[in-house]
């Protein structure tokens, strides 16, 4: 099953500085719930893990990120993660993400675009909840950004630290994503 995700999300910092934090990967990693780097490899390659629970399912992917671009002007980078649990299932992510000026003075717009394909029980969900779980995570992704852009900036250091608190999935928040999601579409089938 293949899901595709453009979102963008603005930032109330320059754009220098939320590049600072988007092009170093592990601090990228740690805004991810329930991501963790588990090695660097070399300047482009990593190891890590993912750990997900929607629901009854449970998985934690073990896999591989790799750095497709880096491109400094345009402040874009490019990854590719792909990765397996013991269980069989399988995931890959082909996320491009931006920084953008934004409009105010000062401030800077994440753009995202994201091909996620997953394989095994997670893909038993189909689209109609993967795509609202995957909207939840990618915005608890970009709270975690906000936070350590902002932290970053307040510091005097030039490398942004990862965030300090544990970045794991609010169940919660995708719970109640799913039960608002779920509610408007029944009012939409009456209109």
């Amino acid at each position: 099953m293949e899901v595709k995700i453009d979102k963008r999300y603005e930032l109330a910092v320059a754009p220098a500085r939320a590049w600072a934090v988007l092009r170093d990967v592990k601090v990228v990693a740690g805004c991810m719930p329930g991501a963790t780097i588990t090695e660097q490899v070399d300047d482009k390659h990593y190891k890590g893990s993912v750990k997900v629970k929607v629901g009854p399912a449970n998985a934690s992917f073990a896999g591989d990120i790799e750095v497709l671009a880096l491109d400094e002007a345009a402040m874009k980078l490019q990854l590719l993660g792909k990765g397996s649990d013991r269980a069989g299932s399988s995931a890959s992510m082909d996320l491009t993400a931006t920084v953008e000026s934004g409009d105010a003075a000062g401030a800077a717009v994440l753009a995202g675009q994201a091909k996620v394909t997953v394989n095994g029980k997670f893909a038993q969900f189909g689209a109609r909840m993967m795509v609202p779980v995957s909207e939840m995570l990618l915005a608890q992704f970009a709270d975690n950004f906000r936070a350590a852009t902002a932290t970053a900036a307040s510091e005097s250091s030039a490398t942004p630290a990862v965030p300090a608190k544990p970045n794991e999935i609010s169940a919660l928040a995708v719970l109640w994503g799913l039960i608002k999601g779920w509610i408007a579409g029944l009012f939409a089938k009456r209109a």
